[in-house]
């Protein structure tokens, strides 16, 4: 990142806020503490990564930032207003297919538009449909998509009710690893095109390296925020450079992984 760069990310408004928030589960008279004293500031218009291992708490902490769940402790602001619950200017895509299989690609994308005007509501669907390259399929029902085709709907979907925030649950971890590096380029397009508020659950570390401006990593459970790796590399980035590999290797060994070679 440049002086530049960095000068302006420091002046964008802070978009959400995570204020020592812990959660704990209470089932059958057992307690599981899940999060604790989780600190964590998004910028508007910022793409973030939260990495961790599987089941440490990731899709938790995601939930509750979008008001699906109550903090057990701590709070966290939306445009500095506390988030008691769900809200449409928040949307999530999650990594099981979200689609209705009973509506076309444009009633997919139109679903949630039914209070604008006829004209502007095909204009918006048309728009989207362009934008993740489903043009020629607007007639299709989703069995008829690959998986790929059925991820770039729902992106779309969420895309066209113009969200301020997208809230991404490993939303490529069901596609083949070829699909996984298609998309990965066509959200970051996507991204650059509308500058939403991204927050993206993750696993994979290359992953996470490939998309962030910022990597949160979380801790095993109950998760903690370990390191927050800032990604100083522009779009798009050459998985094979030295700056890449630098900042995926320190990640591994942050989380206790030998590096890769």
């Amino acid at each position: 990142m440049s002086v530049a760069e960095a000068v302006l990310a420091s002046s964008l408004k802070t978009k959400l806020r995570v204020d020592h928030v812990s959660m704990v589960f209470k089932r059958g008279g057992k307690s599981t503490p899940v999060l604790e004293d989780i600190n964590l500031e998004v910028k508007d218009g910022e793409f973030v990564c939260l990495l961790g291992p599987s089941g440490c708490g990731k899709t938790t902490l995601l939930n509750a930032m979008g008001g699906f769940l109550s903090p057990t402790s701590g709070e966290i602001r939306a445009d500095a207003e506390i988030v008691h619950g769900p809200d449409p200017r928040r949307i999530f895509v999650f990594q099981e297919r979200g689609v209705f299989p009973w509506l076309t690609v444009e009633g997919n994308i139109g679903f949630g538009l039914f209070k604008l005007p006829r004209a502007e509501k095909e204009k918006r669907i048309a728009y989207y449909i362009k934008m993740v390259g489903l043009e020629g399929f607007e007639k299709a029902y989703p069995p008829e998509l690959s998986g790929g085709m059925k991820q770039r709907l729902e992106v779309a979907r969420a895309l066209a009710v113009n969200p301020d925030m997208l809230f991404l649950d490993e939303p490529f971890g069901a596609l083949d690893s070829i699909t996984r590096l298609v998309m990965r380029g066509e959200l970051l397009r996507i991204w650059e095109t509308e500058r939403k508020t991204i927050i993206f659950v993750t696993h994979d570390i290359d992953e996470a390296v490939q998309l962030a401006d910022r990597v949160v990593v979380m801790s095993a459970r109950p998760a903690t925020i370990r390191q927050i790796v800032n990604i100083d590399i522009p779009h798009p980035r050459d998985i094979s450079s030295a700056r890449y590999l630098e900042l995926r290797d320190s990640i591994f060994k942050q989380i206790g992984l030998a590096q890769k070679k």
